[in-house]
């Protein structure tokens, strides 16, 4: 048994099978962002290269940022009554996320994966969203919207480090 599928007495004003699917989909999204921090620790800690530094500390910010989601995450799960499914060996478990690569050491190869698992974590959150709102859950809905609208803006970030000079197959640049 999961810790979603026992829920515990609220006056939360959401019916008890809609309380269940999104404390579910609460929790999976934490196993996703707990698994976030980790890439993005591992990133901060293997990085090399000539601009060291930057991408360093830039690193060290989104996986600050994965633990902030996680929380508001963790905390929306208890709000609906659920248990939180927040141990690391759950997260393994659970995580949307494809593996971080090993061995891999420059500044551009860590970004370029990184930037990979913020556009998986931005996906799943916004399928969350279009399932809290069919669940009409406005609260999980804002709060999955607000994690995204940051991880979106965390992507633009690490992307920025990388060479802008590519462009969408078809489409002009403003320059």
């Amino acid at each position: 048994m999961t810790k979603t599928e026992t829920l515990v007495r609220t006056q939360l004003a959401l019916p008890v099978d809609v309380r269940r699917r999104m404390a579910g989909l609460t929790n999976e999204l934490l196993a996703s962002a707990i698994d976030l921090y980790s890439h993005a620790k591992q990133a901060h800690w293997n990085v090399r290269g000539p601009d060291f530094i930057a991408v360093h500390e830039l690193f060290d910010r989104v996986a600050e940022e994965a633990t902030a989601h996680a929380d508001e995450l963790a905390e929306r799960s208890g709000q609906l009554g659920a248990g939180v499914d927040g141990t690391l060996r759950m997260a393994v478990k659970a995580s949307q996320l494809p593996e971080y690569p090993l061995g891999i050491a420059t500044s551009s190869e860590h970004i370029k994966q990184l930037a990979t698992s913020l556009a998986q974590f931005g996906k799943h959150l916004l399928k969350g969203v279009k399932q809290a709102d069919e669940a009409e859950d406005a609260v999980t809905a804002d709060i999955l919207t607000s994690i995204c609208r940051a991880t979106d803006k965390t992507l633009w970030f690490v992307e920025s480090h990388n060479n802008p000079s590519s462009s969408v197959p078809g489409e002009k640049t403003s320059r």
